[in-house]
């Protein structure tokens, strides 16, 4: 819990007693990779906070194929956002790209915590749109480029994620083939 509190006290001041009246709301979760922490076609009723690990925000495109989205790493919150703020079905999952640690609040428990700590309503809408102004950024520097230049700018944009994920993710992430990005890495190499 001492990184979900650091997080919040890096954009305001927490006391001790807010902080504690924090920690209760949340619950630790533990998560093998591949495993699913939502799945699509449900409403998403909870709210995670990444302890330590690599999520993907993931959806089963037409030909069955998964199509990766988003990577979100240590430090960060995810949910699938609109789902969760106006209870509708979501077409994508959340899936744990390697063994993951998260702090989970369902979204009953985090208006419980709006209602004690007031101050937290705007942190956490905050927190969510500075991260998707970062996903808009990302999304953009990928844009226009060929499959090499997409690697190239992964690797300087979220090296963190690179080596820690499985390799197919990373295809779907750019829209390649695994085999395309192979070649791609052994030729970077």
């Amino acid at each position: 819990m001492e990184t979900l509190i650091a997080l919040f006290r890096s954009f305001k001041t927490i006391t001790d007693d807010e902080a504690a009246i924090i920690c209760s709301h949340f619950q630790d979760k533990d998560f093998k990779e591949g495993e699913y922490l939502f799945s699509e076609g449900k409403v998403c009723k909870t709210l995670f906070f990444i302890d330590t690990g690599i999520l993907r925000i993931v959806t089963t495109n037409q030909k069955g194929t998964d199509v990766t989205y988003y990577f979100i790493d240590d430090k960060q919150f995810c949910t699938i956002l609109q789902s969760f703020n106006e209870e509708i079905i979501a077409s994508e999952g959340i899936q744990a790209c390697c063994d993951t640690h998260v702090l989970a609040i369902s979204k009953k428990k985090l208006l419980e915590l709006y209602q004690k700590l007031p101050l937290m309503a705007d942190l956490i809408n905050e927190i969510h749109q500075q991260r998707m102004l970062e996903k808009i950024r990302l999304k953009n520097a990928y844009s226009g480029q060929d499959a090499v230049e997409r690697y190239q700018v992964f690797l300087s944009e979220q090296p963190q994620i690179a080596y820690r994920v499985p390799l197919n993710y990373i295809a779907s992430y750019l829209n390649v083939t695994p085999q395309s990005l192979s070649r791609i890495r052994r030729k970077l190499a």
